[in-house]
C-alpha cells in the first residue's frame, strides 16, 4: 500500500466540488416547504426516527393510498492523511440518498421498501479502490473492480411486517438493532440483514429482541452475503490483487481466519445463522438492566451482561454507574480460523503469535463508566479490558466496547487490550444559547498487546485518539442538518518502524423530506 506521488489527488477540485454540492443541497432544500412536523430526524449516531407514520387502513385500497414516502438527500466527504508512513488512502466523496416507502397497515400488516444509492464524485481510480479505507463507504471496491461501476444503488430494506398488541415482526431485509448488530448508518448506505426479527413490548417494563439472521448486506456492498464467511472462494483478482475477499464479510472486524476456503476445508458451513436474543428490563426505578445472547450455530456465540444505574443528585445533577461483561464462547471456530482475527493462526494449535491458546477464541470483556449528566450535557469516564485469550468476533457494525472506550475508526477489542476514554457532550440548542448546533469531544488511549504486534498476531499498536463531533441543525429548515467529524490519532511505530498515526476528517449534509 504504498503511495504513488505520480496520482496525486486534487485538493482543489475536490474543495470546489464539495462548496457547489453543498450550495445546490442548501438551495435546494430553501425551495422546498418544511412539514409541521418533521417525518423522520436522526440520532447523534445518524439513526432515523420515525415522528409520522402511515395511518391505519381499512380497505386494501388504503393500504397504498395511505402509505408513506420518506426522503434523504445525503453528502459524505471523507479525508485521511497519515502523518509519515507511506501509505495511501484516497479521498471519498459521494451525493446519494434514500426513498423509503411504507404502507398503511391493514389488519396489523404492512410492509416497507427502502432504497439507496450513492453516486462517488469520481476523484478516485482503480488503484484508489484497491487501497481505500475511511472512504469505502462511497463505493463498493469489489462492484469497482469486477464491472467498473463506482456507484452503488441497491433496495437495502424490503420486509413484511405485522403488529400486535407492543409486538412488531419483520420477515425480510431490515435494519436491525441490537448490542452486536447496528445500522451504524455514518457514510452513504446502512448496514442492513435479512431474515425475521421479533421485537417486543408486551411485558411491563421490559423489551424483548429477537433474531433469525441469514445474510448481511455491509455499506459499502450492493449484494447479500453471510453473516461471517470471509472472502467468496472464487479466486478472482485484479492485477494479481485478490478482490474475492471483498465479495463476503470483509469487514473490519471481521475474522479472516473463517475463510470460505478454511470453513470448506473443515466441513463447515459457509451459508450461516446469525442467532440473536436480548431483553432490556427497567422495572426497578433508576435501574436498566441488558442481556445480550448473539451466535454464529456450530462456529461460536457469545453473552453480555450489564446493569446501568441511575443515582439523582442535587440541582439537577445525575450519576449513573455502568458496568459490562461479555463473554466469547467457542463452539468450533477456533479450530477453523483461530485466535486471531486476522487470520495468521488458522490451523494452528499450541501457543503462537502471542496468544496462548492458538485454537481457542473463548474471550472475556471486561468494562466500566461514569456518566455524569444536568440538562444539555453529559461527561462520561470509561474503561474496557479484553482478556489474554482471543479477539472478540463482532464483523455487524455493532461494537462490544461501544458507549465505553469506542471512538471513531478504532477497534479495541482485540486479546490483551486495555483502553480508558473521557467523552464530553453538550446540546448548544437545549441550552438555549445556539439553535440546532450540537457538540461532543472524546479521548481514547489504547493499549494493545505489544508481544502480539511484535509476533504478528494482530497490526495494532499504542495510541491515543482524538476524536470531534458537530451537528448544526439550520434553523430555517430543521430538517436540513450538516455534521463534522474528525479524528486525530497518534500511535505508537509498528515493529517495521512505520508511522500509523493518521489524522481523518469527515464532512456530512443530510436533508431529510
Amino acid at each position: 500500500m504504498i503511495y504513488d506521488p505520480a496520482q496525486p489527488r486534487s485538493k482543489a477540485m475536490a474543495t470546489l466540488s464539495l462548496s457547489i454540492v453543498a450550495v445546490l443541497l442548501c438551495a435546494f432544500a430553501a425551495m422546498s416547504a418544511a412539514a409541521d412536523e418533521p417525518k423522520r430526524t436522526l440520532k447523534n449516531n445518524m439513526t432515523e426516527v420515525y415522528n409520522v407514520l402511515p395511518e391505519t387502513a381499512t380497505t386494501l385500497s388504503d393500504v397504498f393510498a395511505k402509505g408513506e414516502v420518506y426522503g434523504r438527500i445525503r453528502m459524505n466527504y471523507f479525508e485521511l492523511v497519515y502523518d509519515n508512513a507511506p501509505i495511501h488512502d484516497p479521498t471519498g466523496f459521494a451525493l446519494g440518498g434514500s426513498l423509503i416507502y411504507k404502507t398503511a397497515p391493514l389488519h396489523g400488516v404492512s410492509g416497507t421498501a427502502g432504497l439507496y444509492t450513492a453516486q462517488n464524485f469520481g476523484l478516485l481510480d482503480k488503484d484508489d479502490a484497491l487501497f481505500g479505507r475511511c472512504g469505502k463507504g462511497t463505493f463498493s471496491r469489489y462492484d469497482k473492480m469486477e464491472e467498473g461501476d463506482w456507484g452503488m444503488t441497491v433496495l437495502a430494506q424490503a420486509y413484511l411486517q405485522y403488529h400486535f398488541h407492543e409486538t412488531d415482526v419483520k420477515i425480510g431485509r431490515q435494519i436491525f438493532e441490537s448490542f452486536l448488530t447496528k445500522s451504524n448508518d455514518t457514510k452513504m448506505i446502512p448496514n442492513t440483514f435479512e431474515g425475521c426479527t421479533l421485537i417486543s413490548k408486551d411485558m411491563s417494563a421490559t423489551t424483548v429482541t429477537l433474531g433469525y439472521l441469514t445474510q448481511q448486506k455491509l455499506r459499502d456492498h450492493t449484494e447479500f452475503h453471510d453473516v461471517i464467511t470471509y472472502n467468496d472462494g472464487k479466486g478472482k483478482t485484479f492485477n494479481g490483487f485478490d478482490i474475492s475477499r471483498w465479495n463476503n464479510n470483509d469487514d473490519s472486524a471481521a475474522h479472516r481466519g473463517l475463510s470460505h476456503a478454511n470453513l470448506t476445508a473443515a466441513d463447515e458451513d459457509t451459508e450461516n445463522d446469525l442467532i440473536v436474543a436480548g431483553v432490556t428490563n427497567k422495572s426497578i426505578k433508576n435501574l436498566k438492566l441488558d442481556l445480550w445472547y448473539t451466535g454464529v450455530p456450530n462456529l461460536f456465540y457469545s453473552v453480555m451482561a450489564e446493569p446501568n444505574y441511575e443515582i439523582p443528585l442535587p440541582n439537577g445533577w445525575s450519576l449513573t454507574p455502568g458496568l459490562r461483561y461479555m463473554q466469547q464462547f467457542d463452539d468450533g471456530a477456533g479450530g477453523v480460523g483461530g485466535a486471531a482475527l486476522n487470520g495468521s493462526l488458522a490451523g494452528v494449535t499450541g501457543s503462537a503469535n502471542g496468544y496462548e491458546d492458538a485454537d481457542s477464541v473463548d474471550a472475556k470483556l471486561y468494562a466500566a463508566r461514569l456518566v455524569l449528566k444536568k440538562g444539555a450535557g453529559s461527561l462520561l469516564a470509561g474503561y474496557s479490558e479484553t482478556s489474554d485469550d482471543a479477539d472478540l468476533i463482532t464483523p455487524w457494525r455493532g461494537f462490544p466496547t461501544a458507549g465505553y472506550t469506542r471512538s471513531m475508526g478504532q477497534y479495541n477489542w482485540e486479546a490483551n487490550t486495555q483502553s480508558w476514554m473521557v467523552k464530553a457532550f453538550y446540546d448548544f440548542g437545549k441550552a438555549g444559547i445556539i439553535e440546532g448546533l450540537r457538540a461532543g469531544i472524546d479521548y481514547a488511549y489504547m493499549d494493545f498487546d505489544d508481544k502480539k504486534e511484535q509476533l504478528g498476531g494482530h497490526r495494532k499498536t499504542d495510541r491515543g485518539n482524538i476524536h470531534a463531533d458537530m451537528w448544526y441543525k439550520f434553523p430555517f429548515l430543521p430538517d436540513l442538518e450538516a455534521k463534522v467529524r474528525i479524528g486525530l490519532v497518534d500511535a505508537d511505530r509498528t515493529k517495521e518502524g512505520l508511522d500509523p498515526s493518521y489524522n481523518e476528517f469527515r464532512f456530512e449534509l443530510n436533508y431529510l423530506f
